[in-house]
């Protein structure tokens, strides 16, 4: 079977929401929802080896110290283990006074009974029950109208009720979800959430949150937020119920959903750390959270040592994280492109620590995650001459001037080529070495001395060549000058830069030089020594024995 040419024969464009003065377009996010964890329920029943005890109860003990105040820790009517856990949680006395658990239930009283008893003794405890209510849930999987939807949706909550009543010494919250609400005809979501306030309710002080989650994300992004808008206008007591999402990701549009149905008037939103859950996953908190940070927005969550929380999370969910992956992803604030790291280098230069910022291509500054700028920018076949250079002033202190970063970048490039790898700094700095401070011949320096007096450089340069020593000696207004006049060979110097490396009595210098032999094509020299000015001759004989034997090689 093949994808067809008419997809209108099988699929149908999903319906749009007749709101026509909507508000959400025109909204930002300007504080933080609630946030709940779904991880341990909705990300563990879709893992293929789900987390045991142990695990869990590490993963619950990275959400809370990540600063997520509600956290669903499990189904624990549908299974034993998450059972057992809930009763740790609360015999073990591990859950902080300031977090509150949530566990989940179908709508039926055998299963809600079992709820109940796994939370007897908690201190506080929210109780999410739902049923589906989609037309093609009714329909296919459970057969019943809308009126049988509504009774099963109310005599849950009336057994919910009255269980809680039973047991004071818990501060119950509730939640009802009509699952797959984002299929399901708006106004019908609204009667079935309606029939619900009216067992519940529900005070401004004592909420009842409503979950709508998209089950199955089937539209785009801005119908969800319509929907949430409209939901939110018609909805029965909206100053006594909190309005929560639940976005899944089968569209790749589930952190878009999120934010505009924030934008349409939702409180709270329900999601994974990295987006883990049923098929393509649910909503990503971390991605949503951090996306906030970078408009200004404190989103109450702490991920400011995020690799930490990830190597959790792999570990317990046995899942990598994408290298891709926004904000965590081993490659996201890496560049390879040449003009990219170029501009990441400027950035970084000119960065006021203390202002707002504003470091090209990188939207946050890995610092404020954890995350160190050594992998910032990295070298490839793609890479240019701002990434090379950024990796040496980091990791080596070297500064290639401009002309020097365009010639240096030429012999990095046919390296990458020919191993068709990524280059480490120390890679590259070998390759430096080899390419510079190793051009040793034709002429190798053995020793040098300096006389200066009024204005006037005497330089005497002992040098090896093929084997034969040669003793020369220049005068110049300069010990560079000095040396190219005791040169056997026409040499122009063109440009000279030097540098601290390091400080204090360890600092070195480092010496570039550029300088062109018989009026050919201008190369490159570096030296570095403790001693400034033998920097700078080592720097000129590099240069020399380089453009040496790229005559020699062009003559051949």
């Amino acid at each position: 079977m093949t994808m067809l040419k008419n997809p209108s024969q099988k699929y149908r464009a999903f319906p749009v929401i007749d709101i026509p003065d909507r508000t959400w377009p025109s909204k930002t996010i300007t504080q933080a929802p609630i946030w709940l964890s779904s991880d341990l329920r909705d990300g563990n029943q879709s893992l293929i080896e789900p987390m045991d005890a142990a695990k869990k109860m590490r993963f619950f003990k990275t959400l809370v110290a990540v600063g997520v105040k509600e956290i669903e820790v499990g189904f624990p009517s549908a299974s034993q283990t998450d059972f057992d856990f809930v009763r740790e949680l609360i015999e073990g006395k591990h859950i902080p006074d300031d977090v509150t658990i949530q566990v989940l239930t179908q709508a039926r009283e055998d299963l809600i009974t079992r709820t109940f008893e796994s939370l007897k003794g908690a201190k506080r405890a929210i109780v999410h029950y739902y049923n589906a209510t989609a037309p093609s849930f009714r329909r296919i999987v459970f057969n019943q109208d809308k009126a049988g939807v509504v009774n099963i949706a109310v005599n849950a909550a009336q057994v919910i009720k009255r269980l809680a009543d039973a047991a004071p010494e818990t501060a119950w919250r509730f939640e009802y979800s009509p699952e797959v609400f984002s299929s399901t005809e708006t106004d019908f979501a609204v009667e079935v959430c309606n029939a619900v306030i009216e067992v519940f309710q529900p005070t401004p002080a004592q909420k009842l949150i409503l979950n709508l989650p998209a089950t199955i994300e089937a539209a785009t992004p801005n119908i969800y937020a319509d929907q949430i808008e409209w939901f939110g206008r018609h909805i029965n007591k909206r100053d006594s119920v909190l309005i929560s999402l639940h976005t899944h990701n089968d569209r790749g549009t589930g952190v878009a959903a999120t934010e505009l149905g924030l934008m349409a008037g939702a409180d709270r939103v329900e999601g994974c750390l990295f987006g883990n859950g049923e098929r393509t996953g649910n909503v990503d908190l971390v991605t949503v959270a951090l996306n906030m940070y970078t408009q200004g927005v404190d989103p109450q969550l702490d991920f400011s040592d995020i690799d930490a929380v990830r190597k959790v999370v792999e570990e317990c969910n046995q899942l990598p994280v994408h290298p891709r992956h926004p904000y965590v992803g081993d490659l996201v604030h890496t560049a390879f492109s040449g003009s990219h790291q170029d501009a990441i280098r400027k950035g970084f230069a000119q960065q006021d620590p203390n202002g707002l910022w504003e470091v090209p291509y990188l939207p946050i500054d890995p610092a404020d995650i954890g995350r160190s700028y050594e992998a910032v920018i990295r070298v490839n076949s793609q890479s240019g001459k701002g990434g090379i250079t950024y990796l040496l002033e980091q990791e080596y202190g070297i500064s290639l001037p401009r002309r020097m970063q365009i010639e240096f970048s030429q012999v990095v490039q046919q390296e990458t080529d020919r191993l068709g790898l990524e280059m480490s700094a120390a890679q590259i700095y070998a390759l430096l070495e080899a390419e510079y401070l190793q051009a040793t011949a034709p002429y190798a320096l053995k020793s040098h001395r300096l006389q200066e007096e009024n204005g006037t450089s005497a330089l005497e340069v002992e040098v090896s060549n093929d084997g034969e020593t040669l003793n020369l000696r220049g005068i110049g207004k300069g010990p560079l000058e000095a040396l190219v006049a005791s040169l056997p060979v026409k040499l122009e110097i063109m440009d000279y830069h030097e540098h601290a490396i390091g400080a204090g009595s360890n600092a070195k210098a480092a010496a570039y030089i550029e300088v062109r032999l018989d009026g050919e094509r201008p190369l490159h020299g570096i030296g570095i020594n403790e001693n400034i000015t033998t920097a700078s001759i080592r720097a000129l004989f590099s240069a020399l024995n380089r453009a040496v034997r790229m005559a020699e090689a062009k003559a051949a």
